[in-house]
């Protein structure tokens, strides 16, 4: 896997994609800490309206985004949107009011917004062979697994030595050399397309491609049932350890670190494995997981009523683990479906679609975790949750009843017959790798 990294492009984004991670890692602690200087006993409030705003950011500002940085340089924009990210970074130390935390976090956020998807959208271009890009994937899903893991022990070892504003300069410094990174290298050029019509035919664009092809309908449905299995765990770790089991915030950082390990385990072996079997059959497999897993832990747990913690501790860690790995599992393909999905040229608009519509999912299942969690016995809680992933695998069936492979055959009556693009075809019938373009704006019927 990491012989992808003797390409010095990716070697250096890669990096920069790590250093971003460390940084914004080291602005979650301070930020929670932050938060609880300024509101005491609240600060779970504040931090919980500021994860729904940030969700709200992603949702909002990626599609927008998305509709115009094919048009712009891509390595200026990713330097310019470091460089906004740092600067709101290190206004951080200086805020006296919850409302201030509110306004720099969502300017933040929408500046990762912008960035991420064109980030993502630009690793396939570097990459140009399918089984480096999948080594790709899954060294970014290492990367997001090994800085839930490494930040808070990072910070923890800092702030024996320094207050707790001082880990904005952290952030400040990550985004800082992120953005040198970028500087470095030499990106490939994006393809030059004239669009016509306004700003809300560009912003829409990413979507109605996203959600007219249906292995990314599918997807989106995946999207759910991933972000129902990781929702419990980011929400409910701390009320189940804590609160159900009595124990304490090691034990909560163990849990959680379990789960992380289960995704790193997945996202090592996902390139061999998806070098074999095709994407849906992985996919749907671990979402099939995940399901199941919920549902045996509500099992498990509404017959273990007034069982000791020391008891479920174990069976919680196992639970834990295998939710990471089926998270990954479903989570780490997408950037392949997304590259098959589109012409090059679409990659940013689209990559952006999926980037808020499975945020969407989160902002769904976040608060729903929550309020199940508080509202309801633990056991009950899992069988809700089982059941909307088990409710999101049959909706992703029926979108992406099947893997499609090769040339589509369809035929093109909205067109001319002399037209360039039927060259060599009969009737206006011909059949060619199938993407939803100006030319293609429907699928196949036999494939939906």
């Amino acid at each position: 896997m990491l012989a992808v990294l003797a390409n010095r492009t990716y070697g250096r984004l890669f990096l920069a994609q790590i250093i971003a991670l460390l940084g914004t890692g080291l602005l979650t602690v301070a930020l929670g800490l932050l938060a609880f200087a300024l509101a005491g006993e609240k600060a779970g409030t504040v931090l919980g309206t500021a994860l729904a705003i940030k969700m709200v950011a992603y949702v909002t500002i990626a599609p927008v985004v998305g509709a115009f940085a094919a048009q712009l340089p891509r390595k200026a924009f990713l330097i310019a949107m470091d460089l906004v990210r740092a600067a709101i970074a290190l206004l951080l130390p200086f805020v006296s009011e919850v409302w201030q935390i509110y306004v720099l976090i969502f300017l933040l956020q929408s500046a990762s917004a912008a960035f991420t998807p064109t980030f993502q959208a630009t690793i396939p271009d570097v990459l140009p062979n399918e089984a480096d890009y999948t080594r790709a994937l899954s060294l970014s899903r290492l990367a997001y697994d090994l800085e839930s893991l490494i930040s808070p022990m990072l910070a923890a070892a800092l702030l024996t030595l320094i207050s707790y504003h001082w880990l904005f300069s952290g952030t400040v410094a990550g985004f800082l050399v992120s953005a040198a990174l970028v500087l470095s290298v030499t990106l490939p050029v994006s393809p030059a397309i004239a669009r016509t019509g306004g700003i809300y035919d560009r912003t829409t664009r990413g979507m109605r491609i996203y959600l007219a092809t249906p292995r990314l309908r599918g997807l989106l449905a995946l999207n759910m049932a991933a972000a129902a299995g990781g929702a419990m765990v980011i929400v409910n770790t701390v009320v189940f350890v804590k609160g159900r089991l009595g124990l304490g915030d090691g034990e909560v950082a163990l849990a959680l670190g379990c789960f992380g390990g289960g995704s790193m385990i997945a996202a090592l072996a996902l390139p061999r494995l998806l070098e074999r079997l095709p994407d849906r059959r992985v996919m749907f497999a671990a979402a099939i997981g995940l399901g199941c897993v919920l549902a045996v832990a509500a099992a498990l747990l509404s017959g273990s009523a007034g069982s000791p913690g020391s008891t479920l501790w174990p069976g919680l860690l196992a639970t834990w683990l295998l939710l990471g790995l089926g998270y990954s599992a479903v989570q780490t393909p997408s950037g392949r479906l997304l590259r098959r999905s589109v012409h090059a040229e679409d990659r940013p608009a689209v990559f952006a679609a999926q980037f808020a519509l499975s945020h969407a999912c989160w902002l769904l299942t976040y608060p729903l975790a929550g309020w199940l969690g508080a509202t309801m016995p633990v056991a009950l809680a899992f069988s809700m949750f089982a059941l909307l992933t088990f409710a999101a695998i049959m909706a992703a069936a029926q979108a992406w009843p099947s893997e499609e492979a090769g040339d589509l055959v369809h035929r093109h009556d909205d067109l001319p017959a002399d037209h360039p693009h039927l060259a060599g075809a009969a009737q206006n019938v011909h059949a060619h790798a199938f993407v939803i373009d100006d030319l293609h704006r429907h699928w196949p019927a036999r494939a939906g």
